[in-house]
């Protein structure tokens, strides 16, 4: 008896992708105090609300429940919604992405990713083609109230090189700016922002002002990075396998990225209160382990809100510093939008 031929297990190519395609089999997923204490352990997280558990409770309203740190939020998303893109190459974009409630320690998120646009790629001068693939990412608890609701742009390589998908979606639809609707619901009710005024020493809203620029001198070495991707979820092969990355070396999540950027952002402002939205992320350039990261964070607007505190818009500037002596890079340019009592 011949031994049956092992099936492939393995993500689909641009040309397996049709608009309207669903995708929600990744495992849901509750977040514990393990999960955080490791993400802070490899980003370095110094966000005081998801870290003072007593802090949180007081400010939340939500006894014995410890806010999770938002971009934990986002890599949970983001690694649920790799299932499909496991051959990604990169990311074009992230829009529209709200954090349209707090998630807290002990809640368990499902995602929901389904393909909304598609557009092929000119081949590449190698050869080799690839296309757009626009999600729609939908995040829910257990509540089934919706977390996260935004669009993600991974570029997929095609089987066939010369394959002709005909498809050529407009990306028209999907809005550049931020709905101002969402953004201000996004603000959550009943936080008690004078408590976390009266009990953290320190600026707080009145301490930023708009075109303020910080140089943060603490760089941080990337390490660890498998260990990220495969705790969130996260299943594309870049992140894992130097075979399916760049020129044999693993690919570091974007995530890791932003997390860095986002803890040595809290250095320069310590007493930001939460991130509840990212207005552009742009991946200027591939990160690697190993690589050492700075960040340069400049205060782009200050909006007061009429029940105290206000939403801070922050740009974070990356610069990676290769191993081995390999150069320096611009590798990230993200936008976010923070909370400060």
């Amino acid at each position: 008896m011949e031994a049956s031929q092992a099936v492939v297990c393995d993500g689909p190519h641009f040309e397996d992708f049709e608009v309207g395609q669903v995708y929600e089999d990744a495992p849901a997923f509750t977040v514990t105090e393990g999960h955080a204490a490791l993400h802070q352990a490899l980003l370095g997280d110094r966000l005081k609300l998801a870290l003072d558990a007593e802090l949180s409770a007081a400010v939340t309203g939500e006894s014995g429940r410890q806010l999770a740190n938002p971009n934990l939020v986002c890599d949970v998303a983001i690694g649920q919604s790799t299932g499909p893109t496991q051959r990604v190459l990169g990311n074009l974009f992230y829009r529209g992405l709200v954090l349209l409630r707090p998630v807290f320690v002990g809640d368990t998120l499902r995602t929901r990713s389904e393909v909304v646009a598609l557009k092929q790629n000119r081949p590449r001068d190698d050869g080799s083609g690839s296309g757009l693939v626009v999600l729609r990412i939908r995040t829910e608890n257990q509540a089934d109230e919706t977390v996260l609701d935004f669009w993600r742009c991974p570029m997929i390589p095609t089987a066939d090189p010369d394959a002709e998908t005909g498809h050529a979606d407009s990306f028209d639809f999907i809005p550049d700016e931020l709905d101002a609707g969402a953004l201000a619901a996004a603000v959550p009710a009943g936080w008690r922002l004078d408590v976390f005024r009266e009990r953290l020493a320190g600026g707080h809203l009145e301490s930023v002002a708009p075109g303020a620029s910080f140089a943060i001198a603490g760089r941080d070495t990337v390490s660890a990075a498998p260990e990220l991707a495969r705790m969130t979820l996260n299943v594309a092969k870049a992140h894992t396998d130097p075979g399916a990355s760049f020129h044999g070396k693993r690919l570091v999540y974007g995530g890791h990225t932003i997390g860095v950027a986002a803890a040595q952002a809290t250095r320069a402002i310590p007493n930001l209160v939460t991130v509840i939205a990212w207005r552009s992320c742009e991946h200027l350039a591939p990160v690697f382990e190993g690589d050492v990261l700075s960040t340069e964070l400049s205060v782009e607007a200050v909006d007061p809100l009429s029940d105290g505190g206000g939403l801070v818009d922050l740009r974070a500037r990356v610069r990676a510093e290769r191993a081995a002596g390999g150069g320096c890079n611009d590798v990230l340019d993200w936008s976010f939008v923070g909370l400060m009592a």
